[in-house]
């Protein structure tokens, strides 16, 4: 009897934050996918992140590669049906420290994902690039739809905007089946601690100052990562006409500050509001974000599901259960910035 071919699904950056928790989602709902996962495990990506029972099923496969290989890409892309493109450096202050490279891996390896889409354009059914709601810059408006301008304020948002905009452009140039995913600020498990609430969490677990930047008013859409998931496996399977060559927000709708944030950590873990210490401001801070929600629900009948609330306690739970995965990173949960006046900041 003939054996059923498995639809094979590519997730760059399948071993990073997102990535991770996007490639255990599918493994367990589609047991008919096979997953390739292309990942060059940089700081911030491990394959710790991803069960022993994934790693070591028939259906799994990984490569340890840069992606901006065009070689090893095209091959990839070759025998996948979708596309999902998550590589990428994603730090926000890391970007001020050393700019370069997040040009070289966001913009340049977009490039290199897209070019190999447009050469097998006739086996890619869908190519869904994930960007990120750090394009938009300061909220002129709140909320924030896909119409908003892109004024990007760090060295990370400018790469992820040319990114964008580069598979919109691939597009309408060579009519690839690309669909533009902008999440808001994604949280949960697997999450660097360069990341603001995994660091105060686990901060808190440690009993050190969870630093925040200028008064802590800067709002952000809070996103638990599995809406994510769940917002990307609808983008892989509503019909295509109704979302190719469109760009797609996904977020919740509600915006909380940063002190807030830091209130509700230690307040979870029975902790001190003087645990919480204030720096200046970091370079190029968004003051608000929040994301209107109609298009997503309209082109792919998704709302997040999860409140800050169950999230934030799922994710507490999460550190505080695994501080084996995340506590060889407390040396990276900063990074050295020299402002304009040459004074050094830790961010």
């Amino acid at each position: 009897m003939a054996t059923k071919k498995l639809k094979t699904i590519l997730i760059t950056g399948g071993a990073g934050f997102i990535g991770s928790n996007l490639v255990e989602y599918l493994f367990t709902r589609y047991p008919d996918y096979r997953l390739l996962v292309l990942d060059a495990l940089t700081y911030a990506g491990k394959l710790d992140s991803l069960p022993e029972g994934i790693k070591g099923s028939p259906r799994f496969e990984f490569w340890h590669g840069n992606v901006c290989n065009g070689d090893l890409v095209s091959a990839l892309v070759s025998q996948a049906s979708v596309v999902v493109h998550l590589a990428a450096e994603s730090h926000v202050a890391r970007s001020v420290y050393d700019n370069r490279v997040f040009f070289e891996t966001d913009v340049l390896g977009t490039q290199t994902v897209a070019n190999a889409v447009v050469k097998h354009y006739r086996g890619v059914e869908r190519f869904i690039h994930v960007s990120s709601s750090e394009v938009y810059g300061t909220g002129l408006e709140i909320p924030m739809t896909e119409g908003h301008p892109l004024n990007p304020s760090t060295p990370y948002a400018s790469a992820k905007a040319g990114a964008d905009r580069l598979v919109y452009s691939y597009g309408i140039t060579y009519d690839i089946p690309a669909v533009i995913i902008r999440p808001f600020n994604n949280y949960g498990p697997h999450q660097h601690l360069e990341k603001v609430l995994p660091r105060f969490i686990t901060r808190a677990l440690r009993d050190e100052p969870l630093t925040i930047h200028g008064p802590g008013t800067s709002t952000r859409d809070w996103l638990f990562v599995e809406d994510c998931c769940a917002a990307l496996d609808r983008a892989m399977h509503v019909d295509l006409e109704r979302i190719r060559g469109r760009t797609v927000n996904v977020g919740t709708g509600r915006e909380l500050d940063v002190l807030t944030i830091a209130r509700r950590v230690l307040q979870a873990l029975g902790k001190a509001d003087t645990l919480m210490t204030f720096m200046r401001e970091r370079p190029g801070q968004v003051a608000r974000h929040c994301a209107a929600t109609e298009t997503a629900r309209d082109l792919l009948g998704w709302e997040a599901q999860t409140s800050f609330e169950a999230g934030l306690g799922r994710t507490i739970d999460w550190y505080r259960q695994n501080r084996e995965w995340w506590k060889e990173q407390v040396w990276m949960e900063t990074v050295q910035i020299r402002t304009k006046s040459g004074e050094i900041d830790y961010h």
